[in-house]
């Protein structure tokens, strides 16, 4: 045995949160409480665990005449690792839970916790966000029996405060403080730091939206108190896990959708914290759902260093009838004693930021976090009869769809490879054409008798001079430069059209690639062309575009497949850009000078469709009556796949 002394530092009921097992409780009680305590304790333990105690950094080497033979500045024992390697050797994974909102069921929770601990071993944690209290008569008299020690939590279990009023009563103070054996409330907000380095931010509650506030909400003094200390410190990188009552506004972006009404739920002031925070992971609860967001990365791609990934989830209540998950179980080491090459890998499925995205489609009224039902202006309408003459269908039917809008637009300018074509209307804020535009859908110049479909913000259209008689443009109805300009509302309705084009070249047994070129054009057009499975494979396409571009000098890079292309070009970036049907995406910033044609020219190639003299649109014109029979034709081939559609 080895008699040892143990450094305590910080709030020492950290280290019997973090590593209860390896704690005698009663070796402890005459330590004081105070956040900034540093004071030793002598007690006795083997080797082994001294060892496992260094590498947490529970104790240190200036413990002199305690390892035999050993003394600071002298040669380490034989059999004595060097500390760097012990580190290496013994780093084990913190094993943590997560709880949603238990509202009192504290039975069901722990039975839960004990089932598990059997099956898996012991977990060093329990962290319950949302409302942890009930407020029937059998939840109190449940929480009645842990309050008076007749039961004890199986885990040291940290709780968030009161989200209503009704739980308050059970908080005797805002700074946090233990409310039973094994159950501590972490406080208002703040963050906690255990031993091992592991650091755990908190916010209690709901966004208040009232001044003063109530006891069970949250100010924006509250998170910038917990915000500026971290921020502050020029090596901060993020923090390891966030606990919030509350979901962050606007987390699904990029990502997959929750099981929720997305329009009334989460925090704008929970979304922001957690953009500065960047946790690794993030908890919430209130919403009674179980959603797991991609992860999402906390850097530019091509811009900022890479960082490590946060991921959000979302737990459901203790016992939900629809049996949604409400228990998570995950293991984690702290940052602070990462490689910082593994801590910031990124999975295959990383996203964008989702907090980041661009916020120009969006008011910035709100008076609160709680997203707010966007007033604006009736949308203009558009009505055009495609059946008339181009033969719209079955039952002469029509489209009829609305603009964004206030009627006005921003224009863009011919591409060449095209039709005209118009995009939605965005607010205010977006800028008028400059002079006649081929494709605002409002405009005068727009040939619509290329028109396929119209939907709210974007529209398809037959392509002008197209390389095959199923090529098509995606095209916003209001003005747009590029797809890094578009609005949310836009994109969301660009990404159904993909959608619905690419099943509708599968149905044709065909694949289709997508590219936008933003040089030399005023208007935003996708084009989207299709390419015979049985002529070449997507791996095929992707190398003719990066050899052709290699014979120009130039340097297509690949992007993650979910890699928003807006955190890659800001607005006013002049690039081109291909999309293909596997998710895969090639990028190049343009420079000088950039081959107008040169998709269109890959894609005619002979390795593609083998089509080189129609690499010029200018050298595909139809006549009028020819291009009003194509796109009857196409237009009529498409309309089983186009959700615009309407009677």
């Amino acid at each position: 045995m080895l008699d040892c002394k143990v450094k305590a530092y910080g709030r020492f009921d950290g280290a019997l949160a973090i590593y209860p097992r390896f704690f005698p409780l009663g070796a402890f009680s005459a330590l004081p409480s105070a956040p900034t305590t540093k004071q030793k304790l002598n007690f006795t333990f083997d080797l082994a665990t001294y060892f496992l105690f260094l590498v947490r950094g529970l104790v240190s080497y200036q413990d002199e005449g305690k390892v035999p033979g050993w003394r600071v500045g002298r040669p380490r024992p034989s059999g004595l690792p060097d500390k760097r390697i012990l580190r290496k050797m013994l780093q084990t994974p913190l094993k943590m839970l997560a709880c949603g909102d238990v509202e009192g069921r504290l039975n069901a929770l722990f039975n839960r916790v004990q089932t598990i601990q059997k099956k898996t071993g012991e977990f060093d944690l329990l962290l319950c966000v949302g409302e942890f209290f009930g407020t029937t008569p059998e939840a109190e008299a449940e929480w009645q029996q842990y309050k008076d020690g007749a039961k004890k939590a199986p885990i040291h279990t940290y709780i968030l405060g009161a989200a209503s009023q009704e739980t308050v009563k059970n908080f005797p103070s805002a700074d946090g403080c233990e409310l039973a054996d094994n159950i501590t409330y972490l406080g208002r907000r703040g963050v906690f730091t255990g031993v091992s380095g592991l650091q755990i931010a908190y916010v209690s509650g709901r966004e208040a939206l009232q001044e003063p506030a109530p006891a069970h909400c949250f100010t924006s003094k509250d998170l910038s108190a917990l915000v500026a200390p971290l921020t502050s410190n020029s090596k901060f990188r993020g923090v390891d896990i966030l606990l919030t009552s509350q979901w962050p506004r606007g987390v699904w972006h990029y990502g997959n959708n929750p099981e929720v009404n997305t329009k009334f739920c989460g925090s704008g002031s929970v979304a922001n914290l957690a953009d500065k925070l960047k946790p690794r992971y993030h908890f919430a609860a209130l919403e009674g759902a179980h959603y797991e967001r991609l992860p999402y990365r906390n850097h530019v791609i091509l811009q900022e260093n890479a960082q490590h990934v946060s991921r959000f989830i979302a737990l459901a209540s203790v016992n939900n009838p629809a049996k949604k998950k409400y228990l998570y179980a995950f293991n984690i080491i702290p940052m602070k004693t990462m490689d910082s090459s593994e801590l910031v890998k990124q999975p295959q499925d990383v996203t964008e930021n989702p907090y980041r995205c661009s916020t120009k489609d969006k008011t910035d009224k709100q008076k609160s976090g709680f997203s707010a039902t966007e007033e604006e202006e009736p949308a203009r309408q558009f009505f055009f009869d495609l059946s008339k003459k181009q033969g719209g269908g079955p039952r002469g039917r029509g489209w009829k769809r609305h603009s964004d809008g206030r009627g006005r637009g921003r224009d863009q300018h011919h591409d060449g490879d095209g039709h005209h074509e118009g995009q939605p209307k965005q607010p205010r804020r977006h800028p008028q054409p400059t002079g006649p535009c081929w494709f605002c859908l409002a405009s005068p110049q727009v040939e619509k008798h290329l028109v396929i479909s119209i939907g709210s913000h974007c529209y398809l259209a037959m392509a002008k001079g197209g390389l095959t008689p199923h090529h098509m443009l995606i095209l916003p109805i209001g003005h747009y430069q590029s797809v890094v300009e578009l609005s949310s509302e836009v994109v969301e309705e660009m990404e159904k059209y993909k959608s619905a084009l690419k099943s509708f070249y599968k149905s044709k047994g065909e694949r289709c690639v997508l590219f936008e070129r933003n040089y030399k054009s005023q208007h935003l057009q996708l084009q989207v062309v299709p390419v015979p499975l049985d002529r070449c494979s997507t791996e095929d396409i992707k190398e003719a575009f990066m050899v052709q571009a290699q014979e120009q000098q130039m340097e297509l890079m690949e992007i993650p497949e979910h890699t928003d292309l807006k955190q890659i070009a800001p607005p006013g970036t002049p690039y081109f850009y291909v999309e293909l049907d596997s998710g895969e995406k090639l990028y190049y910033r343009i420079q000088k000078h950039f081959p107008l044609q040169f998709g269109r020219e890959v894609l005619a190639s002979e390795p593609l469709l083998n089509i080189p003299t129609r690499a010029d649109w200018k050298e595909c014109k139809q006549s009028r009556e020819e291009e009003e029979e194509s796109c009857k034709q196409l237009r009529d081939d498409f309309q089983p796949f186009d959700f615009a559609w309407e009677d």
